[in-house]
């Protein structure tokens, strides 16, 4: 299968995922739309209501938690339906997004098994989706890792001047930046429903995976059973986490040789079929018209994806 006959269906594939993207953001206005407008009939009927009317009325204080778990499509491209806020698209445009790509990389795989080859979009189409959702949250996970220790540092100096803790929260998350600021402003609407700082705090821990958050709410809840010099305390651990901060950052500086050679070594085998290309074109194009130039361009190709899998993961790990 040549490269002409495999640009109609990604063209198609593409032209889907458009009309699905533009589809499902119509949907999501709609349903905006409607939620706003049952929330304004709810505030009028419940206007004169105070908070405990309301909670014993709608039957919340007997009804049980919510059932959170992943749909079976979540569970599968890998995203979290309970937090859309942590992507810049709608996870179904990602999903959308997702199937060209996996497309067109089975599309690359017919130079060598034929058409079967087009089989791969199925497997590929989910793992193409869950490395842009995780790449998009080790991205957040390291912008939280990175903010954290200037957020701890507002908190201090809010504590040292007499304000309480749950003000000074709720400083970071008018002052501090995003997402920062958005983590603490989950923490002050829990805390303005009732719930204990200690939890709200939990809680945060949990949804980032952080363990310099877990280490905060461990530390408030430390101090507030045992008394103490709070400002002291979170000081010493904002240093902790500046050092770890900086240790990372000296660990990608370190690391920038290694990146930089594994970057070369990618770029190269592509620098010399060009080279080829213009030196002996008859010779290249063995390659692109003979079966046997398929295999072996197939199978070439293969083994630079995998080398490059594995000196990404081989710094990974060394950072890690």
């Amino acid at each position: 299968m040549n490269a002409a006959s495999l640009l109609l269906p990604c063209s198609f594939l593409l032209l889907f995922a458009a009309a699905l993207g533009l589809h499902v953001a119509a949907r999501s206005r709609q349903l905006v739309k409607r939620r706003n407008e049952r929330f304004r009939a709810a505030l009028d009927r419940h206007e004169r209501m105070s908070f405990v009317d309301l909670v014993e009325s709608d039957g919340l204080a007997t009804k049980p938690a919510r059932d959170t778990r992943a749909s079976p499509i979540s569970r599968v491209f890998g995203y979290d339906a309970q937090r859309l806020d942590l992507y810049p698209l709608h996870p179904v445009t990602v999903v959308g997004i997702a199937l060209p790509l996996a497309a067109l990389v089975a599309g690359a795989t017919t130079l060598v098994a034929g058409r079967a080859g087009l089989l791969l979009t199925v497997p590929l189409w989910p793992i193409a989706a869950r490395m842009l959702f995780g790449r998009w949250k080790r991205k957040r996970a390291s912008t939280l890792f990175e903010q954290f220790p200037d957020a701890l540092a507002m908190v201090v100096r809010g504590v040292r001047v007499g304000i309480p803790v749950g003000d000074a929260i709720a400083s970071v998350s008018r002052d501090g930046p995003p997402p920062t600021a958005i983590e603490f402003g989950l923490v002050v609407d829990q805390l303005a429903i009732g719930l204990p700082l200690d939890e709200a705090l939990r809680m945060m821990g949990e949804r980032n995976g952080l363990p310099e958050y877990r280490f905060f709410a461990t530390a408030l809840s430390l101090q507030s059973q045992t008394g103490g010099n709070l400002g002291e305390t979170l000081e010493g651990l904002a240093d902790t986490i500046r050092k770890r901060v900086a240790a990372r950052s000296r660990g990608y500086a370190l690391a920038a040789e290694a990146r930089t050679s594994a970057n070369v070594l990618t770029v190269l085998p592509v620098l010399l079929f060009i080279a080829l290309w213009f030196m002996n074109p008859r010779y290249v194009m063995t390659l692109l018209t003979e079966p046997t130039g398929h295999i072996i361009l197939g199978f070439t190709l293969g083994l630079l994806g995998l080398g490059v899998l594995s000196m990404r993961m081989m710094i990974q790990k060394s950072l890690s």
